[in-house]
């Protein structure tokens, strides 16, 4: 193995962590945004009323991508094992 193919495959490596992670971080921005906007609307500004509806949320988009997230892994997985010499 030299450098450029290690380079290449810790460049797919971070590609896979971020696109993997993309739409559960993406879930629990949303939902923090619409929190902040109903507390700032309500003048309400309890520091925990949005930790729990995060958090429900992030588990739920994990549990609706986690075929998704499971495939790209697997391929991931097979492409590696097929570039062992």
């Amino acid at each position: 193995m030299d450098f450029d193919m290690a380079l290449d495959i810790g460049r797919n490596a971070f590609h896979l962590a971020l696109l993997t992670s993309a739409p559960i971080l993406a879930m629990g921005l949303v939902v923090g945004l619409a929190i902040s906007i109903f507390q700032a609307v309500t003048q309400l500004q309890e520091q925990t009323l949005s930790f729990v509806p995060k958090i429900a949320a992030m588990v739920l988009a994990a549990s609706l991508f986690i075929p998704w997230i499971g495939t790209r892994m697997l391929d991931y997985c097979r492409e590696m094992f097929g570039t062992l010499p």
